[in-house]
């Protein structure tokens, strides 16, 4: 696949930045890897046409670091946007027709990298929009300059609602929030086994894992248990095999995590380990990503994963691609490397979905008008309902939650009306055995 790739490095005072890159597809090699995908509102290039210019949508990405894998999977989800809209001869805004652009950064997961990096887009490189970067740290650190340099941007991976404020203009999120990642969990459980009755909560010390922890606590006591266990523990952990002793002296029923992948493997591996034995055990990241089974065997079986989306819903959009197997094909056909499609990837899509709506109600590339847009922005995706609340956040959209069983298959287990499989309940002692 041919494609214009720019890369520079940049000095300012003592520091270095890291390379950006511009992805611009060339369109008719696009067609040939995607074949005619029919986009709404992205009709084929005539030959008396041509674009009006650019339109360049900014991000950072964590190239490396420890979120690389999942940045891989959000910087896909961009390109396949952006591929897919060129190939069809770009965007119509306003009655004339833009290519799409994609500038980004390796912000190494580091927020106050990230920040200088999205002030760089927006002052040096003169990105007309901006995306959110991967995990909610750094989206905490890009939120206030994309507010303060009034330009709009769509975060697809930043899910705590601290970063989000009634007084914000420009600053919006197409996933659910933090406080709803872990309910889907619970709710199979007390389906299967009412008389479950204890919960143990395990997180990440930062702003995101509070938030799914506290919300998973509040959702436990609605429905009658109490969490008779809750801690965390520091960011890239090397150990948690101390928080999960003390966690089996609770002997809960079930035990709910909030992390990062690489957080999840260490939980998992050392839970098993030590023989911890509850009756279900439900993960934010991980479980739904090829890396977590492929890391762990059969040490993954049984385990409940949070999930933004999975393919196996049954969403039916307005949309280029209009349901999530249809996203799933064409996602598949563009990255043939992947055997499905991480929610990830299908994150980084939708928002950028949002924009094209917001683009073409608006007519317009000013950034006030478009954020305007945004925010009365009511569609059915793919992707689920985007829609934004007062603070810019999409509380529209409910969780999936995926298990890991046997076979070797990750399953959509909720919501029930789609679930691909029943539950497996519960999970045999020793974390599965």
């Amino acid at each position: 696949m041919s494609q214009s790739t720019t890369m520079r490095a940049f000095h300012v005072g003592l520091s270095r930045f890291p390379c950006r890159w511009r992805r611009i597809i060339n369109p008719l090699l696009m067609l040939v890897v995607l074949g005619a995908l029919p986009l709404a509102a992205c009709e084929p290039i005539t030959a008396s046409e041509s674009p009006a210019g650019t339109i360049t949508f900014g991000v950072t990405i964590p190239i490396t670091g420890p979120d690389v894998e999942e940045g891989r999977y959000a910087l896909d989800g961009y390109l396949l946007y952006i591929n897919s809209v060129n190939a069809q001869g770009g965007l119509l805004v306003g009655g004339q027709r833009y290519r799409l652009a994609l500038d980004y950064y390796d912000d190494q997961s580091n927020p106050t990298l990230t920040a200088q990096l999205y002030q760089r887009l927006v002052t040096h490189d003169n990105v007309n929009f901006l995306l959110g970067p991967y995990s909610p740290r750094p989206t905490a650190a890009a939120a206030p300059v994309a507010e303060r340099l009034g330009v709009p941007m769509v975060a697809t991976h930043g899910s705590a609602d601290s970063i989000y404020s009634t007084k914000d203009k420009f600053v919006f999120s197409v996933i659910s929030p933090a406080k709803d990642y872990l309910r889907g969990v619970i709710a199979i459980v007390l389906q299967h086994d009412p008389t479950a009755s204890t919960v143990a909560l395990l997180g990440s010390d930062e702003e995101y894992s509070h938030e799914v922890l506290a919300g998973a606590a509040d959702y436990a006591q609605q429905r009658g248990m109490r969490v008779v266990f809750q801690q965390y523990y520091p960011l890239n952990p090397a150990d948690v095999s101390p928080q999960i002793e003390a966690m089996k002296l609770a002997h809960p029923d079930v035990v709910l995590v909030s992390g990062h992948l690489q957080d999840a493997i260490l939980f998992a591996r050392q839970a098993h380990a030590l023989c911890l034995s509850p009756k279900a055990v439900g993960i934010t990241v991980g479980p739904a990503m090829s890396e977590f089974r492929s890391n762990l065997g059969a040490q993954g079986n049984y385990i409940f994963g949070a999930t933004q989306w999975t393919s196996a819903l049954q969403y039916h959009g307005d949309d280029q691609w209009g349901t999530p197997q249809a996203y799933t094909a064409a996602f598949l056909k563009a990255f043939p490397t992947y055997t499905e499609v991480p929610y990830q990837a299908a994150d980084s899509t939708a928002g950028l979905i949002a924009f094209q709506q917001a683009l073409q109600a608006s007519g317009s590339l000013d950034p006030v008008r478009v954020a305007n847009a945004l925010a009365h922005v009511d569609m059915m995706t793919f992707y689920g309902r985007i829609k934004f609340d007062d603070r810019g956040v999409n509380i529209y959209k409910p969780m999936a939650v995926t298990q890991l069983q046997p076979d070797g298959g990750d399953y959509t287990v909720f919501p029930l009306d789609v679930a691909q499989r029943d539950a497996l309940y519960p999970m045999p002692p020793c974390m599965g055995g």
